[in-house]
């Protein structure tokens, strides 16, 4: 779903709420001055405010799973897909603080977030396998995402406590990831460490 101008801001404006304070303390006349418009604007454009939380986190996931695809070029290899999706997320969090906190906070226990990794990483890891790029059991496949999800988690953690810059994080992360799948080393770092595109807006 495609938000309007006002949709986005409210979302925006959630998120940083919601990095901040449990969910269910979250209130309309917060959310409506942090968004900038009027407490009005705030109910015609949602749903409802009790689910907000998901609303939110599911557009999160269908916006940057959109976009990430779109960024990558649909003709390189799956590695080379993959490792770019991951260092795309890991460089949206830095450049959008209050979108990686979001992430790093619920992402690995919130189901709707975690779809963040069913889309094209999935799709990625499965078109590796079959490619005999990868190597691993298909019964294998949710551990395989689990470690990938929560590995750009904690590069994401890494990033916004300062501790790596998002270039270092996300370029490791991805030939850790790389080199667990069964990619050669060599291979891996140089996937890793290729030019990076903008992320498709």
């Amino acid at each position: 779903m495609k938000l309007s101008p006002v949709q986005k801001r409210i979302h925006e404006a959630a998120i940083r709420l919601f990095v901040e304070k449990r969910v269910e303390e979250v209130n309309v006349s917060e959310l409506a001055q942090i968004a900038g418009v009027a407490r009005g604007t705030i109910y015609n454009n949602l749903n409802s405010v009790e689910t907000l939380f998901e609303d939110v986190a599911s557009q999160l996931s269908a916006e940057m799973n959109d976009r990430a695809a779109r960024s990558t070029d649909p003709h390189a290899s799956p590695a080379v897909r993959l490792a770019t999706g991951i260092r795309l997320y890991i460089r949206r969090a830095h450049e959008e603080p209050h979108w990686g906190a979001f992430i790093v906070r619920y992402g690995a226990s919130n189901e709707t977030l975690q779809q963040m990794w069913s889309g094209p990483p999935m799709h990625d890891v499965l078109s590796g396998l079959s490619s005999e790029q990868y190597s691993f059991r298909q019964e294998q496949l949710p551990s395989v995402m689990a470690m990938i999800g929560g590995g750009v988690l904690g590069a994401t953690m890494l990033v916004l406590q300062g501790h790596k810059t998002w270039r270092d994080a996300g370029s490791d992360m991805a030939e850790f990831v790389l080199r667990a799948l069964g990619v050669p080393a060599d291979d891996a770092r140089s996937i890793a460490t290729q030019d990076l595109p903008l992320l498709a807006a």
